[in-house]
């Protein structure tokens, strides 16, 4: 039996080009052609729901959303996500000295353990989205 390729919605066409103008298309091309039965109806849901429906709603820039969520992401102390959207805050133009002040300001309403578990995730992340940014605009010229 043949499997057929599920149609699409305009929120997630919408939704799977803002995911890869924001985290880059190699990461959200990986997620897709890693993702298995168990995890394939998370990415399709995220795609559409919070890239598609949300990520792409006028009322704030991609450069604030990144800032927002980053916020977010440390609040709840998710070392995991804010790996995943430091990527797109430095592609939507958050500066480093900007990173540094956002971990610095979640201290006082994060409290520490949070804050410094951004900073560290930051720190370490910060070389290698660097490299992985400079290697695609190389590619694109």
């Amino acid at each position: 039996m043949a499997t057929r390729k599920p149609v699409r919605s305009k929120a997630f066409k919408a939704g799977l080009a803002t995911r890869k103008k924001v985290l880059g298309a190699d990461y959200v091309d990986n997620a897709f052609k890693t993702a298995d039965p168990f995890s394939r109806p998370f990415q399709d849901y995220a795609t559409e729901c919070a890239w598609g429906t949300v990520w792409t709603r006028p009322g704030l820039s991609l450069r604030d959303r990144s800032l927002v969520t980053l916020a977010q992401v440390i609040a709840l102390n998710r070392p995991a996500e804010i790996r995943v959207h430091l990527r797109g805050a430095i592609r939507n133009g958050i500066s480093k000295t900007e990173l540094s002040e956002l971990c610095l300001h979640s201290f006082l309403y994060c409290g520490g353990p949070a804050s410094l578990d951004a900073f560290h995730a930051i720190s370490a992340m910060l070389p290698e989205i660097e490299k992985l940014e400079k290697a695609a605009k190389k590619k694109k010229r």
